[in-house]
């Protein structure tokens, strides 16, 4: 809406912006809206509908602290029902009158003289706020790799994160492109469909079982009977997760979980050509552990060809290796990860004095806390640089972001200007920040990964436990801020 002026605009309506919603409610303040390009909430849960999508954290840890009343069907949820459950607590919550869908943020400025934010939309509309909080996420922009002929040769292809239902696999000779999360989930289910599956790989993963189970109807209520049940089996997952990362920084422990790994994998694979494929050339850590009980055993089908050298091009009847070896293709599915490392791009911000925040990153995103950006005033992140994890979920992480954000609005909202976190803390904080990841395998492992930019550094990824962020941001500090 031209011209209001709000407390706080949120842009975006996945986890982050509806957990973040419910706090600022709590603290009292409800001259806010949140902004949401398409047409429901739900972010990478609206969007991820391929076969087999779901949380690879388990359901009562992946959800929120103060929303756990949710009829989850299984341990590890499905796609459908994490979107359902967003669409339940954006409901309880009372966000209704607060999101406004089909609102496509192209720019964001900050006003020097009025401590305000102008952000302008796709359709030329315009809208002020006194705090700007970006909940867009880190998987959102689909990553695919160019390759020779790609566009020309006729195939139909899609990535994993725009998936055609509309396309039947049913005896087709199907490719797919990358061994990440997406593809070990999807894969084994249209396995079971393709007349031929070749899966290409750039490097192995470390999988690990998933101790998935669906639940009875009797444990279903008692789980939703009594909350205390839900918070025991939230906390030892918990404990149980926090303690895997143990292994990215301990070399005895990580050699030992490789070791679990390779029995793991003699079990399930016995081609011992297929098991040195299968086996990554790093550290367990240095990129995601992927759970899973059917990828490993997938390989095992006599229609599944794992393929690991090069390719060369896209041809119409097929793709060509770099040693002139053709695989037949109808159907080409790029499961290649997303764009990671260029945190709210393309969105053009402009912070104090007309500054680019692309040029403020240009070495690299950095954030203090992963969610202030010194001349970037009154501005916030929500699941920023260094914020991620490699070993737990998400959510307590984004819960701690949602306590320290709501107080720090609410100081700024006492009268004041404009908050500004000072470049030396900013500065001091990531300093120590990487020489902690330096530590760890994330940055001795030697792999590449999406947790890293093209330089190598890591940008994503928080270096230890999920508790230590915690304790880091339990209280907002005014002195780490210049507020006028």
């Amino acid at each position: 809406m031209p011209d209001k002026l709000f407390d706080t605009v949120v842009v975006g309506a996945g986890f982050s912006g509806i957990g973040f919603a419910y706090h600022i409610k709590r603290k009292k303040i409800d001259n806010f809206i949140i902004l949401e390009q398409a047409q429901d909430i739900g972010g990478v849960w609206r969007e991820n509908t391929y076969p087999g999508a779901a949380c690879d954290a388990p359901s009562h840890l992946y959800s929120y602290s103060f929303a756990t009343r949710f009829p989850w069907s299984s341990r590890f949820a499905p796609q459908r029902e994490i979107h359902n459950y967003l669409k339940q607590c954006a409901d309880s919550f009372g966000l209704g009158k607060h999101i406004r869908f089909g609102i496509k943020i192209i720019s964001a400025s900050y006003i020097e003289t009025t401590g305000t934010w102008l952000l302008e939309t796709q359709d030329h509309e315009t809208y002020f706020c006194k705090a700007l909080v970006w909940a867009v996420g880190q998987l959102n922009r689909p990553k695919i790799p160019n390759i020779p002929g790609q566009d020309t040769a006729g195939h139909i292809s899609f990535h994993s994160a725009e998936w055609r239902h509309d396309v039947d696999l049913n005896g087709k000779k199907v490719a797919v492109i990358g061994t990440g999360s997406s593809a070990v989930q999807f894969a084994p289910r249209i396995a079971k469909l393709a007349n031929a599956l070749t899966i290409f790989q750039r490097s192995p993963g470390y999988i690990r079982p998933k101790p998935d189970l669906t639940y009875t109807p009797k444990q279903m209520a008692l789980l939703n009977a009594f909350p205390i049940l839900r918070k025991l089996d939230r906390l030892k997952f918990y404990i149980v997760n926090e303690y895997r990362f143990l292994t990215f920084e301990d070399e005895k422990r990580n050699r030992l979980a490789q070791a679990g790994f390779r029995a793991s994998l003699s079990r399930q694979v016995p081609d011992q050509n297929l098991q040195s494929q299968l086996t990554p050339d790093y550290p367990l850590g240095c990129k995601r552990g992927l759970p899973s009980n059917e990828w490993l055993p997938m390989f095992s089908q006599s229609h599944v060809t794992l393929e690991t050298g090069r390719i060369s091009e896209v041809k119409p009847h097929g793709i060509r290796m770099d040693d002139g070896r053709m695989h037949p293709t109808d159907v080409i599915i790029y499961a290649t990860g997303f764009k990671t490392t260029a945190f709210l791009e393309p969105i053009i911000i402009k912070g104090r004095n007309g500054l680019p925040l692309a040029h403020k990153w240009e070495a690299g995103a950095q954030a203090y806390l992963g969610m202030t950006v010194s001349h970037f005033p009154n501005m916030f992140i929500l699941y920023g640089p260094n914020t991620n994890l490699g070993h737990t979920s998400v959510v307590y992480m984004l819960e701690s972001q949602f306590r320290y954000i709501s107080k720090a609005i609410s100081h700024l909202l006492k009268g004041h200007r404009s908050m500004d976190v000072l470049e030396e803390v900013e500065n001091r904080y990531n300093m120590d920040l990487q020489a902690k990841l330096a530590k760890t395998v994330m940055v001795t492992g030697g792999c590449t990964s999406w947790f890293k930019n093209e330089a190598g550094k890591v940008i994503n990824n928080w270096p230890g436990f999920s508790f230590l962020y915690r304790w880091r941001t339990r209280r907002f500090n005014p002195g780490d801020y210049r507020i006028d």
